[in-house]
């Protein structure tokens, strides 16, 4: 995972063309980038989101920003009331409530996938 003024991506290496492509993960809009080496693969990435934020300052618009903190999740209903319930038991707004349980649940799916070397 690569990180760049707020936008991160994803690389991946193409054993055929022996090439490092990557793209930015966390917009809608579409920034790619490629490299053959290494070393390269940094720069082209920077070059990208540079380019993709110089675009959009070409063409007066405001650049797609990383994630505005919400998002629509859709579930069953006994399940949503099950939630509305924990939150009120825990004297938590249902917005904290579900912010913690996903905190959580994140952090320990980190701890887990965390190698020691």
């Amino acid at each position: 995972m690569m990180q760049y003024k707020g936008y991160f991506a994803n690389v991946e290496f193409d054993d055929e063309a022996h090439i490092f492509h990557g793209e930015v993960i966390n917009l809608r809009d579409v920034i790619t980038f490629e490299s053959d080496c290494v070393d390269g693969l940094r720069q082209e990435f920077e070059d990208s989101v540079d380019d993709y934020l110089e675009f959009c300052v070409s063409r007066n618009e405001e650049p797609e920003r990383p994630f505005s903190g919400q998002f629509v999740v859709r579930i069953e209903p006994n399940l949503h009331r099950q939630i509305f319930i924990d939150a009120k038991k825990s004297n938590k707004s249902l917005n904290s409530w579900v912010t913690e349980k996903l905190a959580s649940a994140v952090s320990a799916e980190r701890n887990v996938n965390q190698v020691d070397y």
